[in-house]
């Protein structure tokens, strides 16, 4: 499309007020007509009626999941007009505020066929469809999730942290010469990684210990469940939400141990593979109606079952005589500080796939109750352990 005239006072005042949303940094797709052939009097609207004339006439060039939300669109206005500002925003993968509304209102008639129901779809497509359904519950969603992703950025994180947590380990193999229940070596809790009471002050533990894992066991379980969950759900929801999830469960692990568990150290990554499990098995529960995955029953049976496993695996060895008394062996406490940021942080961070968080009321609800348990949790370490006169295992 060539150069148009500026938008009128109304629009450019709307433009400024609105807060607009890249999904991707593409190249702008240009609408295929000037603005003067539908707004003669550049007042920044043009009538419903030419809008779908314009659809009608321009269909073959136009991306068909497009054209389906811009049909949605135009009926979704009562007042027989379109802002020329959010068709331009649409055809530049932009959405704002009150685009995002026009489009949920006009869902209701949303009535072609499902994404689900594409056919001659290469490998590549294939996949990004059964990563949008599998985690996003509105076929809108799906369709916009469809049309936009691009691969680029990849799901760096999880596969980072995955790699990270493998080469921790293979290392750990090789020095202490022990692969199965390393953490029954004499010189494991030695590693200057480890959450271990007595060296409560050193902070970096808190987060670090999720690079120690007590064997080839429970190392197996947590990477398979944050490659099947984790990734899926950072190509949809990207690595900021995801990182944010998984750090705060993993964060939200080391504490719940200091304060529950308050002799026993920790390692592992459980926090934060249990964050992002439960976040999304709770989303999934709550939208079981829009959820159109195949299978979603026999997935979330075997998601249970591998969390069950490892949480029983870490209850037996949490009890079992330790090989290096008197510090008894990790704690399973992290598990349940992970489904504790799932269930309720988690679960607003995955809820809405392009909302921003800043926009959601119970986002900052769950955000100051994690902040209250940080603090709380920080001056238990500081305080309590005097206070209750407990004594620690010594020093590795």
């Amino acid at each position: 499309m060539g150069e148009h005239p500026s938008p009128g006072p109304a629009v450019a005042a709307s433009a400024e007020a609105e807060r607009i949303e890249e999904l991707e940094p593409e190249a702008e797709e240009q609408p295929p007509v000037a603005p003067e052939d539908f707004d003669p009097g550049n007042t920044g609207y043009i009538s419903t009626g030419k809008f779908r004339s314009l659809l009608e006439s321009h269909s073959s060039k136009l991306d068909p999941h497009k054209r389906e939300v811009l049909l949605a669109l135009a009926d979704s206005h009562a007042d027989g007009q379109i802002c020329y500002q959010d068709f331009v925003n649409l055809m530049s993968n932009k959405r704002s505020n009150s685009f995002r509304q026009a489009i949920l209102q006009g869902n209701r008639r949303l009535c072609s066929k499902a994404l689900l129901e594409e056919k001659g779809l290469n490998f590549s497509q294939r996949l990004i469809r059964h990563v949008a359904y599998e985690t996003l519950p509105r076929e809108i969603d799906r369709k916009w999730y469809y049309d936009s992703y691009t691969c680029c950025p990849p799901p760096w994180f999880m596969i980072t942290v995955t790699l990270l947590e493998i080469a921790f380990f293979l290392y750990n193999g090789v020095s202490l010469d022990q692969f199965v229940l390393q953490v029954t070596h004499p010189r494991y809790l030695k590693n200057s990684l480890v959450y271990h009471p007595q060296l409560r002050a050193q902070a970096w533990r808190y987060l670090t210990y999720i690079f120690m894992h007590a064997g080839i066991e429970h190392l197996g379980l947590n990477v398979v469940l944050q490659l099947l969950v984790g990734v899926p759900l950072e190509m949809v929801h990207g690595a900021t939400r995801i990182g944010l999830v998984y750090v705060a469960g993993v964060v939200a692990g080391s504490l719940a141990v200091s304060v529950a568990d308050m002799t026993a150290p920790a390692v592992g990554s459980s926090g934060g593979v249990y964050a992002l499990v439960s976040a999304h098995l709770a989303n999934i529960v709550m939208n079981w109606s829009g959820m159109k995955c195949q299978f979603k029953l026999l997935r979330m049976a075997v998601a249970l079952i591998c969390m069950s496993m490892e949480f029983g695996r870490a209850v037996w060895l949490r009890f079992h005589p330790s090989a290096y008394p008197p510090c008894p062996h990790p704690s399973f406490v992290v598990h349940l500080g992970g489904v504790a940021v799932g269930i309720t942080l988690g679960v607003v961070v995955l809820r809405n796939y392009e909302q921003r968080l800043q926009d959601q009321s119970l986002w900052w609800i769950f955000v100051a109750m994690y902040t209250v348990f940080v603090l709380f949790a920080v001056f238990w370490n500081i305080f309590a352990y005097t206070l209750l006169d407990l004594k620690l295992p010594p020093p590795p």
